[in-house]
Formats: structure tokens, C-alpha cells, sequence
């Protein structure tokens, strides 16, 4: 019998019990496909992480759901980063900032760690701006799966897919109102999701509970795996590009910052950075990131 250990950590929560939540396991290099698939169902998360290998300045890692694996995932990549800086196999010395390059088995990416004041990592993840197309056709589907009636849209503010590493359709809601008395059909979603090649269905307002926040989010992802995430990287990353896209944020020449509270209606408190890079009003650098917290520790036996 072998055993592997692994960590659970929340990520985008600087307590433990807030944020979403992800697993990491170590020298993972000997479990194939097949075990991960069984190993993320066991634990149960919303993304595990497993390493194949890594070095100082690169990780070789595969993100898989209950369901399927993910291309990408970015609270995952959080928990992995916090993980491997914790555990000392990343180590940030005397430097107070520095990048790795993250090895996905169909693509890259760049993330930003930097040691804050109060002693936490702050990790930042690149991502490839999505690309916008218009929404599915049946409006009324969307609204009969989410519980609301047409009057909880936003009256000035279009839906529209988003397509990045994820296929989300971002829908801009009225208030905070609207947002609370979503009363999803979750069978009902990923039918839906499937039917229109939607993987995440991306509910924001702009009216907010925290007066420091830009978004309040919701983010429903039945057809990967997660009913509804408490906290999503990738999903804040579309939504940061939806408000520079709609001029939602100054889009002048510089560096905007988006922060995003999540979670808040599954009582798992969630706060996400996003970073977005204009230049000439368009954008050409996009991070979203924050830290996380340590919850367990245990192993895998196969």
C-alpha cells in the first residue's frame, strides 16, 4: 500500500472555513488518470491539485474536479502556491517578490508570488483575457434555472459568454436584491449549460455588502463539478474583463484594481483580486489572485 499526503487549504480566505476549497498532493507522479479521477471524488473538493514534479522556478501539475479535469483553476492555484511556499519547496529567501511558471498538461502559466506585511503569500495568477460572443438565445431558459423573473437583469448591461479557459455566461443582475433571491435548479443548469456549451453560469451586481468591494459574485458550476463555488479565480478574472470591456472601471492607460466578494451567500466569506493592465483601452496583462489558508492535513492510501 502506498500512501501519499496531501493539504487542504481555503483559498481566498485569510481564516480557515471561508473561500473555496482545494487539495494538493505532493510527488503525485506515480497516480495515474484514472486514480486522480478517484482520489478528487474521494476527497470530495472542488479542484485537487496533483504534482508530477517541480523545481524552484516551476511546477508540473495536473487540477481535477469531482468530474473531470480542470484546464486550469484558480483557486486551486492558490492553494497549490501557498502549499509549496509553506512547505519550504518553493522558497522566496530575501526576495519579497517572484514568478513561477505553472506546467498544465495543454498549456502554461505564469503566477506572481510577494510576501505581504502581515507574513501571508500573496499569489497572483495570469490569465489570457477571454473572448466575448454574444449570449445564448433563450434568455428565459437562463432566468427559469436561476429562479428570477426578467426584471433581475440589469436593465443597461448586456449577457454575453465569455470563453477563456472556462466557457462562462456572465449575467449582470439589478442589486443585491436580485441576487439574493436567486433559487437555482441545479439539475435544470447543467442541462442547460450543456445544451449551450456553457460550463459556469457568472451572476454579478455592482451593489456590494463591503463598501471596499467593486462586485458582489455568485458563480453556479454544475457542469463541472461544483454546484456553486464560493470563490473562483478564473470566473472573477472574465468578470474584471466584462467591466473593463463595458468601461464599468477607468479604462485610461494604467493598472486597475477589482476586488470581489463571494461566497457570502454559502457562508464561506470570499475576497478576490483582480488586476487588470489597459493600454489604450485594451487590455494586455489580466491577474487574479489572494492568499489562503491552511485547514488540514492528511494522506491518500492506494
Amino acid at each position: 500500500m502506498k500512501s501519499f499526503p496531501f493539504a487542504l487549504y481555503d483559498a481566498f480566505s485569510a481564516t480557515a472555513f471561508g473561500g473555496s476549497q482545494a487539495a494538493v498532493l505532493i510527488d503525485a507522479k506515480q497516480i495515474t488518470t484514472a486514480e486522480r479521477q478517484r482520489i478528487a471524488r474521494e476527497i470530495g473538493m472542488p479542484a485537487t491539485a496533483f504534482v508530477d514534479s517541480h523545481a524552484e522556478d516551476w511546477i508540473e501539475v495536473q487540477f481535477m474536479s469531482t468530474v473531470m479535469e480542470l484546464p486550469m483553476c484558480g483557486h486551486g492555484t492558490i492553494c497549490l502556491l501557498t502549499h509549496m511556499l509553506e512547505s519550504k519547496r518553493i522558497n522566496m529567501a530575501r526576495q519579497s517578490m517572484r514568478q513561477v511558471e505553472l506546467r498544465l498538461p495543454k498549456s502554461n502559466a505564469n503566477v506572481g508570488l510577494s510576501l505581504r506585511d502581515d507574513g501571508r503569500y500573496q499569489v497572483m495568477l495570469d490569465i489570457a483575457p477571454p473572448r466575448f460572443e454574444p449570449p445564448p438565445p433563450h434568455t428565459g431558459g437562463l432566468l427559469k434555472v436561476l429562479g428570477l423573473k426578467a426584471d433581475a437583469l440589469a436593465p443597461d448591461l448586456p449577457l454575453e459568454t465569455a470563453r477563456g479557459d472556462f466557457v462562462h455566461l456572465v449575467v449582470p443582475l439589478a442589486g443585491l436584491d436580485a441576487m439574493q433571491s436567486i433559487q437555482p435548479d441545479f439539475n435544470g443548469m447543467i442541462e442547460f449549460c450543456h445544451a449551450y456549451g456553457i460550463e459556469t453560469i457568472a451572476v454579478f451586481c455592482t451593489e456590494v455588502e463591503n463598501v471596499q468591494n467593486s462586485i458582489h459574485v455568485r458563480d453556479f458550476c454544475p457542469a463541472v463539478g461544483v454546484s456553486e463555488s464560493a470563490a473562483a479565480g478564473t470566473t472573477n478574472a472574465a468578470l474584471t474583463s466584462y467591466l473593463a470591456r463595458h468601461e464599468l472601471v477607468p479604462t485610461e492607460s494604467g493598472v486597475v484594481t477589482i476586488n470581489a466578494e463571494q461566497g457570502l451567500e454559502l457562508g464561506r466569506p470570499s475576497s478576490i483580486q483582480s488586476r487588470v493592465t489597459l493600454t489604450d483601452q485594451e487590455i494586455t496583462r489580466l491577474q487574479v489572485g489572494g492568499i489562503a489558508t491552511r485547514v488540514l492535513d492528511g494522506h491518500v492510501y492506494l
